[in-house]
């Protein structure tokens, strides 16, 4: 075969796959081949008969019984840790409509009542009508102590009663800068708490234990490795709405060994603040030593979610009557001090994580970047914007021309009510066309990088990539129409942005991120090939074996 390859000083292998297509990251199909892996890496990518001609006695030879063997998953934007502690808490994840999320939360603190707050998160806008859940129902089950939930999106948080009591926070508090207090038609809070005004009530939760989120980050890494994730980044080290700093979690857990997958950590840039705080960024960097945590990223918040109208746009909202509202969401940093700031932490060494949903976000994004390339000139940055829900076409091309990457989340390219019923009718001219062009920034010569935001949405990534290809959800019964169908992707391609190119953002590309001789051996074994059966059957492929560097660290159960 024309890309056979082998290692002839390897020696006898540990483990070899054969019976099965192999996706190696290097073409847009996968090939009927075997793989060959000794000492954690691979050592042969040949055919079947050449690769079980290598094993010994003592070699492990896994039959793919016609299934797919892929590089390892990457989330190139997770946040694992609070994902998990959401587990452990109040977790209204999957709890449905507005009931049943008032519900389990009735249950939860009917079950906690030693607990000061009851904490936790993970509900949906599109469970209260408006997208705009109200105090009285978590007063009507939890009158008597402080209640703060945070969004599925985490740009925001339900609270009650007695939560906005303790903040101070009543008809004559004033909104702050980066974020909205929801009122009622007489200008009382509500207990929906927009971006910065989460925090307003967030800053006083009781801090999780250390104990706490290390269970967290190891219950997260273990549902991770389950779909195969072998490496993440992840999009928050720092405080956030009430949400603890959890770089020295990821220290502890490295250095105990306990970190099985290679992790980026995004270190948070306080949008309240400027370059002051770029020598406690450096210590921050420094803190970490050469196993498998590096914080070496800088997140930067640059706008808000277009549901609660904080996404920043080059067009005003409407309102439900269809008219301008005049208001064209939030810039949280100030466009001259983003461009001083990229500048800086690039010089500095950094990679930049820029969140950016709206156009108006991501143009501002890129021109810094601009500026950062014309004061510091061209380097191997590897700077991404991730989100990307609208995205001007003048600025399509801007990614490959600035060597920027597009981190996309995919799943949330669907029609669903948080899109059709919460966004859509809110967006300003010509935006709503526009929403995650995933085939255009692919076309203009964009690197694509994916992710999930998870617990913001499933970390599963044949979930997102059943999306990326459909442009329909993943759990529909029956037929869908697709969401801007124009912008679907290949499967090669999407599956590309899921291994090497996170594999790019998180600078382990050299040695992971596709199947070839030489890598390490983070490999994925799935149940079938989804590049032969109808695209619409692409998310039921399930993982059944994930391994690290060679090493086997998860096996689903029959």
């Amino acid at each position: 075969m024309s890309d056979e390859q082998q290692d002839p000083s390897a020696g006898v292998p540990d483990t070899v796959f054969v019976g099965g297509q192999v996706f190696r990251g290097t073409g847009s199909r996968p090939v009927a081949t075997g793989v060959a892996v000794a000492g954690g890496r691979i050592v042969a990518v040949a055919p079947d008969s050449e690769v079980r001609a290598l094993a010994g006695p003592a070699t492990e030879v896994v039959d793919l019984a016609g299934g797919l063997l892929t590089p390892g998953f990457q989330d190139a934007h997770v946040h694992p840790v609070h994902a998990g502690t959401l587990l452990l808490q109040c977790d209204l994840q999957d709890a449905g409509g507005a009931e049943q999320l008032v519900q389990r939360v009735a249950a939860y603190a009917r079950t906690h009542p030693q607990l000061e707050w009851v904490t936790g998160g993970g509900w949906s806008m599109e469970a209260f009508p408006g997208g705009r859940p109200h105090r009285a129902a978590l007063d009507a089950v939890v009158p008597d102590r402080p209640v703060y939930l945070t969004n599925r999106d985490g740009h925001g948080a339900w609270v009650n009663t007695a939560a906005l009591r303790a903040a101070g926070i009543g008809r004559s508090t004033a909104d702050p800068r980066d974020g909205r207090l929801e009122r009622d038609a007489d200008g009382e809070p509500t207990g929906l708490l927009h971006e910065g005004a989460a925090t307003m009530v967030g800053r006083l939760l009781p801090p999780a234990t250390e104990q706490d989120l290390r269970a967290g980050l190891l219950a997260a890494q273990s549902h991770l490795l389950s779909l195969g994730i072998t490496a993440w980044q992840d999009a928050i080290v720092g405080p956030y709405l009430g949400r603890p700093d959890v770089l020295a979690t990821y220290l502890a857990a490295d250095r105990a060994g306990e970190l099985v997958v290679r992790v980026v950590g995004d270190l948070w840039w306080d949008r309240e603040r400027g370059l002051e705080q770029l020598p406690e960024l450096l210590e921050r960097r420094s803190s970490a030593g050469p196993g498998r945590f590096r914080p070496t990223t800088v997140k930067i918040m640059q706008d808000g979610i277009a549901e609660n109208r904080t996404a920043a746009m080059t067009q005003p909202y409407r309102d439900a009557c269809g008219c301008s509202t005049g208001g064209a969401g939030l810039s949280f940093v100030d466009p001259e001090l983003l461009r001083r700031a990229v500048t800086a932490l690039d010089a500095e060494g950094f990679q930049v994580h820029l969140h950016t949903l709206g156009d108006r976000a991501v143009r501002e994004a890129l021109d810094a970047v601009e500026a950062t390339r014309a004061a510091n000139g061209p380097r191997d940055a590897r700077h991404h914007l991730a989100h990307l829900q609208v995205v001007h076409p003048d600025d399509v091309p801007r990614f490959a021309a600035l060597d920027v990457t597009a981190t996309v989340q995919p799943l949330w390219a669907v029609h669903e009510p948080q899109m059709d019923e919460l966004t859509i009718p809110f967006l300003g001219e010509g935006l709503a066309e526009r929403q995650y062009p995933f085939a255009d920034l692919h076309a203009a010569g964009a690197r694509l990088a994916a992710g999930s935001d998870w617990a913001v949405s499933s970390p599963d990534p044949w979930a997102g990539l059943h999306v990326a290809v459909t442009r329909t959800p993943p759990d529909a019964d029956g037929p869908v129409e697709p969401f801007l169908p124009s912008q679907r992707l290949s499967l090669g391609t999407a599956l590309t942005a899921y291994t090497l190119g996170s594999a790019r953002v998180n600078s382990l590309d050299r040695s992971t991120g596709t199947v070839e001789v030489g890598k390490d051996a983070d490999l994925v074994v799935h149940d079938r090939d989804p590049f032969s059966a109808p695209v619409e059957q692409i998310a039921r492929t399930r993982v059944l074996r994930t391994y690290v560097a060679g090493r086997l660290v998860h096996e689903a159960q029959p």
